[in-house]
């Protein structure tokens, strides 16, 4: 008995989604004979149901009727070939391309890359590094050479020490040694970051390989990340005189104790002319920002806002400094979009890009196993690093060289492509090393091209979001044309639609008024003896108001009777006002006089004119639509449709 109903249950389940799925494909209507699928219809249905204002949308014939007038409008755009219009092409290209940038790369990877930032911006890192310069497209035999040669210096200065090591080798040219100092997420390049982060304090890296060449990084220290800092300054410097920059700054740090403003003393004596005439304020910085270790040093040892340090020397003289502003690491949220753009300019735009390749060979089943390249090598000479080599007239083949899916790729494609990558100047290295590596270039591209073409249909919310917005443009070009220019334009028409509906168009009863509001209901009472006794507004103002507080504030103009500033239940009648408890505050209203209502005339009721003539337009021209294309709906689809969605 258990074992039948299972099987009933699992039939159930099995039909149940055997008929959203052939729902999804029926037809609901055809407009002159091209399908709108029922899918298409619930899914807009869905996505503008909370949109709705008007209940009466919200009815799915009603709807129904709306959606098919939206698609006729479509077929008309069509009809007329708004498509192909070029200003239509290059608004929807360029949308098309901005769309799918966040369709071709995996979420999961920028947002793992976000986090593991923002966590490395909460540790600041003190290193050293020594760098073996190698170009990035260097051979694999000069690169291997740099690899040993970097293995072995590792080995040295593990033994020997770094400040031996910089002295023997460091030459600013092939071989670096350098202190770096403090620094954080983004500071270098993605590959150094990583490395430095995985490193312990007190330890030498393994070598790893970046675009400058093959390093190792010693950590000398890690802390938490102190933040941003505004800080002043007064800086003077050592001169031939009297008085040494040192006495001289210990007198004016007197001066500061004294009580005299930091600003005005920088401006007179600090010889930092960038930033003595903003009263010694510079640009927010964070550690290793500055090339001061010691200036940084004091800086951030200042506590709370408005500290001024004592006297003491740099590199670049003798400073005093003030904290202007003091700043920690905000939380993950307010910096995630920040984060998301940095990531897209850094070096780890390459981590994403490497994952959307791994993905497209796996996706695509293209294998990564090189072809036989000897009939491309076989035509390059030298000339290729002039940037002058040309494809041999007699070189004609159209072998295919790799398929992506139903896309083959030939020798003649690769041939083209090596010869517009041709850039002057470049190094010169083995042809075959050449063709390997620009065949990687060369396939990844069209890789990422492939995809980009076909994204369309293969991914299916990134096709609605392109297709709602095809079609809004087209919509947006056809009323243009077909609507509202042409009801703009039509001065004679526009002036006779008005005659014909002038009662359609008044002024609501308004008043000439003075509204008076206060927080302080004593002060709206004398405000109402004051305008009882036809004082003026100006005069008011200078009895109850002062140049230190506002008592009393004033509307006076012709105001509509619904208008915001007017109290509920106010009596339309000349005269002042009782007092009234309005918006939070204390009203009196003073009517000068009541204007009734009155009708509009053309120019003031202009833009509802053009309006109201638009929609007569409109419906005269959906109603030509309607007998120019043939619309059948399948009632079967629209009853299965109707029992989904209530």
């Amino acid at each position: 008995m258990k074992l039948n109903m299972l099987r009933l249950t699992l039939f159930v389940f099995f039909v149940s989604n055997f008929m959203v799925k052939a729902q999804n494909k029926s037809v609901l209507f055809t407009v002159n004979d091209v399908p709108v699928y029922a899918s298409d219809f619930k899914r807009v249905y869905n996505k503008n149901l909370d949109l709705v204002k008007d209940d009466s949308q919200k009815d799915i014939d009603n709807y129904l009727d709306l959606f098919i007038k939206y698609k006729l409008k479509i077929a008309e755009a069509r009809a007329l070939e708004l498509d192909k219009k070029t200003s239509y092409i290059r608004e929807f290209g360029n949308y098309k391309n901005q769309l799918a940038k966040n369709y071709l790369n995996d979420n999961k990877v920028t947002d793992q890359l976000v986090e593991e930032a923002y966590q490395r911006l909460l540790t600041e890192i003190d290193a050293n590094h020594i760098l073996v310069r190698i170009e990035e497209n260097a051979s694999p035999q000069d690169s291997l050479s740099a690899y040993k040669e970097i293995q072995k210096l590792r080995g040295r200065v593990i033994n020997e020490g770094f400040e031996a090591i910089k002295q023997d080798v460091h030459n600013g040219r092939t071989i670096f040694a350098e202190q770096l100092g403090y620094f954080t997420a983004f500071k270098m390049v993605y590959p150094f970051e990583t490395a430095a982060y995985n490193t312990a304090v007190g330890q030498w890296s393994q070598p790893f390989r970046t675009q400058f060449g093959f390093h190792v990084v010693f950590v000398k220290d890690k802390r938490k990340n102190r933040g941003d800092l505004t800080v002043a300054h007064i800086m003077l410097t050592d001169k031939d005189g009297q008085q040494t920059a040192q006495q001289r700054i210990d007198e004016i740090y007197k001066r500061i104790q004294q009580g005299e403003a930091f600003g005005a003393l920088a401006k007179q004596f600090s010889e930092d002319k960038s930033s003595s005439s903003k009263g010694g304020q510079l640009n927010t910085f964070s550690s290793g920002q500055l090339s001061s270790k010691a200036f940084e040093e004091v800086a951030f040892g200042l506590k709370n806002i408005n500290d001024v340090s004592k006297p003491f020397k740099s590199e670049f003289g003798y400073h005093i400094v003030k904290l202007i502003d003091k700043k920690g690491i905000k939380s993950f949220e307010e910096l995630e979009p920040e984060l998301k753009n940095k990531i897209k300019r850094d070096s780890r735009s390459k981590v994403i890009n490497d994952k959307r390749i791994e993905a497209l060979y796996a996706k695509y089943n293209v294998s990564k196993t090189l072809p036989n390249l000897q009939p491309i090598t076989s035509i390059l000479n030298d000339n290729y690093f002039k940037s002058t080599w040309n494809i041999p007239n007699n070189f004609k083949n159209e072998t295919v060289l790799v398929s992506i899916k139903d896309k083959p790729l030939t020798y003649m494609d690769f041939a083209k492509f090596l010869a517009k990558s041709q850039r002057q100047r470049q190094p010169k290295i083995d042809l075959n090393q050449l063709v390997k590596n620009n065949y990687k270039v060369f396939l990844e591209s069209h890789l990422k091209a492939y995809q980009e073409e076909n994204l369309e249909n293969e991914n299916e919310e990134y096709a609605h979001i392109l297709g709602e917005y095809r079609d809004g443009l087209l919509l947006f070009d056809l009323m243009e044309t077909q609507i509202w220019n042409v009801s703009k334009q039509d001065s004679v028409g526009l002036q006779s639609f008005y005659n014909a509906h002038k009662d359609n168009y008044f002024h609501d009863v308004r008043l000439d008024a003075i509204v008076a509001s206060s927080a302080e209901k004593s002060m709206i009472k004398k405000t109402a003896k004051l305008l009882s006794k036809n004082t003026t507004v100006d005069q008011i103002k200078g009895q109850l108001n002062s140049d230190s507080k506002i008592n009393v504030s004033f509307i006076t103009d012709t105001l509509n009777v619904n208008h915001q500033a007017l109290p509920k239940g106010l009596d339309i009648k000349t005269g002042v006002s009782k007092i009234f408890k309005h918006n939070d505050a204390y009203s009196v209203v003073k009517i000068i006089r009541v204007l009734p209502k009155t009708a509009k005339t053309f120019e003031e009721s202009k833009g509802n004119v053009i309006a109201d003539y638009q929609a007569k337009i409109e419906k005269e021209w959906l109603e030509k639509l309607a007998k120019k294309y043939t619309v059948k709906i399948n009632q079967d689809t629209l009853k299965q449709v109707k029992d989904e969605l209530k």
